[in-house]
C-alpha cells in the first residue's frame, strides 16, 4: 500500500513542485530530515481496536490512501494481544467481536451495492458471509448478548405524499425530471445532499443472516440500540412526539422490545438524554443529560436510572467537561468515561456511587476503545510528535502503556519533527487561555520566522496536543505556527464554552490577539511576516480578525459565515436560528452586527477564500458574497473553489495537499521582502 507509487501520485507532486516554491527558508537544514508534504499519501491510520473476550487477540481498522482513485480505505487487521503478528484479515472496517470470541461482524463493500454487513468466523477456516442485502448502508451495529442476532440503524424512506403526475406523456419520451417535494424543516445534510423523506429506525436480523426485521417505526430518527444483558430489550434515544422536528434540544430514552416492537418510554426529562447503555448486571441504565437550557455550550452530565425508568440520578456531581464516550465496568460498579479537557483526552472513571476519578493523565489524546472482564484493554494513543497507533494497558493503570502498532514508523523514519511548546496567558476579562507554538524542526531562537496563526472551528472545538501532520508540515517549510482555544473552546468547562452566547464573534478575538503579542514578544516571530488562516468558525473568526486588524500580511478565510443573516436560513438545518438572542425577522441588528461583512470596509488585508463547491454547512454563497464585496473594496483577494468538497477543503486526499499548497502560495506572494514575483 504505502509501497505504491502511482501516476496519480506523481501527478500530486508535479503540482507540488509548481506551487510549492517558499519565500521563506526551509527547514530541509544539513543533516535533518524533515516532513514533507508527498509523505501524506503513504500515511496510514490505526483506529478501533476491538479486544477478543479471551484478551488474546485485538482487530482494528486499518486505513490508508488509494492513491489512484484520491479517496482512503480501509481494512480490518488482526494481531496478538503483544501486537505480535499483525496482518491483514479482511477488506472492511467497524470490527466487533461477538460474546464468545469465535465471530467478529463488520461492514464491507457488499451486494447490492453499498456497505454491507458481513461475519467471520475466526476459527482456522475462517470463512466469511454476507448476513445482509440492504438498500442503505447500515450503522451502529450491536451482538446480542447470546450470539444469535446483530442489531443495526438504517434510514428507510417515507411515504410518498405528492402523487403529481403530468398527463400526456408519449412513451419512450424525455420529459424534465420531476421536481423535488420538500416538507421537512432539516432537509439536506452536509455531506449526504438532499435528505431522503425517510426516518432511522432500528432493525435486527440473524446472525447467520437472513431477513432484517424492523423494530421501530414513525416519523422520527432513533440512535444505536443497545442491548439489554437478557437480549429481550434494545435501549435507545429518540423524541418520538408530533412535533419533534421543531423541538429543540429535546430527547428522551426508549426500549424497544426485540420479540413484539412494542416501545416504552424511560426518560421524561424537560431537556436531553440520550446515549444509554444498560449495565451488565441488568439493574441500571446510564446515560447522558442535561435539563433544558437556551445557552450555545453546556456539558451533559452522566445519569443513571432503574431499568423501569424510576430513580433517575446525577452520578457525575458537578464534573464539567466533555465526555467523549463512556462504557460500563464489567462489574457494574461504574462507568470509564474517555474524557477531552484542556487540550488533551484521557480516561476517566464514574462510580454508581457518584464521583469521577481520573485514572490517566498526561498531555496526549488517549482513548479507550475496549477491555476485557479482567481489566486487559486496548486504546489509541497520539501527542504532539506521535502519530496515533494503538496501545494496551490494565485499567487498574492506564499511565503504563505498550505500544502495539508502528504503522507509519515507515514512512516518518529518520524524520525530525518540530518542537510544540504549550502556552498560557491571560485575555481580556480575566479569561486565562491555552494554546500551543510549533517550531521549524532546525529552530533557532535568534533568528525571525514567519508566523501562521491558524483558528479552529465550530465554534465550540477544542484544538489538542494529538500529532497533527499540517501544522508540522507547515514548520518544515520554515513556519512557526501558533494554535490556541479562545473562549467558546470545549474542553475547558460549560462556563467557558457559553461565554460566547450571542457575543460570536466578540472577545475571542482578543483571546487570539493576545496570543500573538505573547508570541511576538519571545522575540523570534517576524511580525512583518505574519499570516492567519481557518475554516468554518475559523472562516468565522478570520474574517473578522481582517475586518479589526492589519497586522496581519495576508488571511485564507475557508469556508466561512461573513453574513449571519443570508446563513442562518440556507445552512443544512435549523437550529443555528437559536443563537441568538432575537430571530432576524424580529431584530436583525444583531445578527449584521455579529456578520463579518460588515467590517469589510476596514479590511486591507490580502484575503484568499477556499471553499467546497457541495458546502451545506458554510454554503459557498457565503464564499461568493465575501468576494464580491472585498472586490467591491479593492482588497486582493482570490477565491479557490475545490471540486468534490463539502465542508471543508481537505475530505479527499489531493485536496488536503492542495490546501497546504495554495495557504503558503498565497502566504508567499504576499510576503515582505519575497523573492517570488507578485500577479
Amino acid at each position: 500500500m504505502s509501497q505504491r507509487m502511482q501516476p496519480f501520485a506523481a501527478a500530486v507532486l508535479a503540482i507540488a513542485v509548481a506551487l510549492a516554491a517558499p519565500s521563506f527558508a526551509s527547514a530541509q537544514a544539513d543533516g535533518i530530515r524533515t516532513i514533507s508534504l508527498e509523505m501524506y499519501l503513504d500515511l496510514e491510520s490505526a483506529s478501533d481496536p476491538q479486544i477478543s473476550p479471551d484478551g488474546s487477540q485485538v482487530v482494528y481498522t486499518r486505513g490508508w490512501v488509494d492513491k489512484m482513485n484520491d479517496r482512503r480505505e480501509s481494512s480490518v487487521w488482526i494481531m496478538n494481544a503483544d501486537g505480535s503478528r499483525a496482518r491483514f484479515l479482511v477488506d472492511g472496517s467497524g470490527p466487533i467481536w461477538s460474546p464468545d470470541g469465535t465471530r467478529i461482524a463488520y461492514t464491507s463493500e457488499g451486494e447490492p451495492e453499498g456497505s454491507q454487513i458481513f461475519v467471520r468466523w475466526m476459527d482456522d477456516e475462517g470463512a466469511s458471509s454476507q448476513i445482509t442485502r440492504l438498500q442503505k448502508a447500515p450503522g451502529g451495529i450491536r451482538w446480542a448478548p447470546d450470539g444469535n442476532t446483530l442489531s443495526f440503524t438504517m434510514t428507510m424512506d417515507g411515504e410518498e405524499a405528492w402523487s403529481v403526475s403530468p398527463p400526456g406523456r408519449p412513451e419512450g419520451s424525455n420529459w424534465t425530471e420531476p421536481p423535488k417535494v420538500v416538507t421537512r424543516a432539516d432537509y439536506r445534510q452536509d455531506r449526504v445532499g438532499f435528505v431522503d423523506e425517510g426516518w432511522r429506525h432500528i432493525f435486527v436480523v440473524p446472525a447467520e443472516g437472513g431477513t432484517a426485521r424492523q423494530l421501530t417505526d414513525g416519523y422520527w430518527n432513533h440512535s444505536t440500540g443497545e442491548w439489554t444483558p437478557d437480549g429481550a430489550e434494545l435501549v435507545f434515544s429518540s423524541l418520538r412526539t408530533e412535533d419533534s422536528e421543531l423541538s429543540w434540544r429535546q430527547s428522551e430514552v426508549y426500549a424497544v422490545n426485540v420479540a413484539n416492537g412494542t416501545i416504552r418510554q424511560l426518560t421524561t426529562r424537560n431537556g436531553q438524554d440520550s446515549g444509554p447503555i444498560p449495565s451488565p448486571t441488568g439493574d441500571l441504565i446510564a446515560y447522558r443529560g442535561a435539563d433544558f437550557h437556551t445557552d450555545t455550550y453546556r456539558n451533559s452530565g452522566v445519569y443513571v436510572m432503574n431499568m423501569d425508568g424510576s430513580n433517575p440520578r446525577l452520578i457525575s456531581g458537578d464534573f464539567d467537561r466533555s465526555i467523549n464516550g463512556m462504557q460500563w465496568a464489567h462489574d457494574g460498579s461504574g462507568l470509564y468515561l474517555t474524557v477531552s479537557a484542556e487540550g488533551d483526552r484521557n480516561i476517566h472513571f464514574v462510580s454508581t456511587g457518584g464521583g469521577v476519578t481520573a485514572l490517566s493523565s498526561g498531555n496526549h489524546m488517549f482513548a479507550l476503545s475496549s477491555f476485557t472482564a479482567d481489566g486487559r484493554a486496548v486504546g489509541t494513543l497520539t501527542s504532539p510528535q506521535l502519530p496515533s497507533d494503538i496501545v494496551s494497558f490494565s485499567l487498574s493503570d492506564p499511565n503504563r502503556r505498550t505500544q502495539l502498532t508502528h504503522v507509519n514508523d515507515d514512512v516518518f523514519a529518520g524524520v525530525t519533527f518540530g518542537d510544540v511548546e504549550e502556552i498560557k496567558y491571560e485575555s481580556v476579562d480575566g479569561f486565562e487561555i491555552e494554546g500551543w507554538i510549533v517550531k521549524p524542526p532546525d529552530f533557532d531562537p535568534s533568528r525571525k520566522y514567519p508566523m501562521m496563526l491558524s483558528i479552529h472551528g465550530g465554534p465550540h472545538g477544542m484544538y489538542n496536543v494529538g500529532f497533527n501532520f499540517a501544522w508540522q508540515e507547515h514548520a518544515a517549510n520554515g513556519y512557526v505556527v501558533l494554535y490556541t482555544n479562545p473562549r467558546g473552546s470545549s474542553g475547558y468547562g460549560s462556563a467557558f464554552g457559553n461565554s460566547i452566547k450571542n457575543a460570536y464573534p466578540g472577545k475571542d478575538y482578543d483571546d487570539l490577539m493576545n496570543g500573538v503579542d505573547l508570541v511576538i514578544d519571545r522575540g523570534y516571530i517576524d511580525d512583518e511576516n505574519m499570516f492567519v488562516y481557518g475554516c468554518s468558525g475559523g472562516g468565522v473568526l478570520t474574517s473578522w480578525v481582517v475586518g479589526h486588524t492589519d497586522r496581519f500580511a495576508a488571511a485564507s478565510a475557508n469556508c466561512p459565515v461573513i453574513n449571519w443573516l443570508s446563513f442562518v436560513g440556507t445552512t443544512d438545518g435549523i437550529g443555528w436560528y437559536r443563537n441568538f438572542e432575537n430571530l432576524p425577522w424580529d431584530d436583525p441588528s444583531e445578527h449584521l452586527r455579529r456578520s463579518p461583512l460588515m467590517y469589510v470596509g476596514n479590511v486591507t488585508t490580502p484575503t484568499m477564500l477556499m471553499t467546497g463547491v457541495n458546502d451545506l454547512r458554510t454554503p459557498m454563497p457565503q464564499t461568493e458574497e465575501y468576494f464580491a464585496a472585498l472586490k467591491v473594496m479593492g482588497v486582493e483577494t482570490a477565491m479557490v473553489r475545490f471540486n468534490n468538497e463539502w465542508h471543508g477543503t481537505s475530505s479527499t486526499p489531493s485536496n488536503f495537499l492542495r490546501t497546504q499548497l495554495f495557504l503558503r502560495e498565497w502566504f508567499a506572494k504576499h510576503s515582505s521582502g519575497r523573492s517570488i514575483t507578485q500577479d
